[in-house]
């Protein structure tokens, strides 16, 4: 969990108690309390899901890049590996034509 979620995270638990605190103190009738104390409830719950919505959002965007990353850098270790090879190859064809010439002298 990065700074920004702990921060927003504390400010939405902040809003909450706030709003709670402020409904219940309020000098309305119990059901008018309980009506904007479940209202309220229900835009925290709706605001949370958003930002969490985004949070997985960004979450799959890095792991795009993560994953791109990785392929790339794979390809690259195996184009290497294929150049390892080839030059490996012919200095391997290039040893056995000296042998066959020392061979033949």
């Amino acid at each position: 969990m990065n700074d920004n979620t702990k921060v927003l995270a504390a400010m939405l638990a902040g809003l909450a108690a706030g709003v709670a605190i402020g409904i219940l103190f309020a000098p309305d009738k119990g059901s008018e309390t309980r009506d904007k104390l479940t209202d309220a409830l229900k835009n925290l719950g709706d605001s949370i899901k958003d930002r969490m919505a985004d949070e997985i959002g960004n979450l799959s965007e890095v792991k795009d890049k993560v994953v791109d990353e990785i392929k790339s850098m794979a390809k690259s270790a195996e184009l290497e590996n294929t150049e390892t090879l080839g030059a490996s190859s012919s200095a391997t064809v290039h040893a056995e034509e000296t042998i066959k010439d020392v061979l033949k002298s």
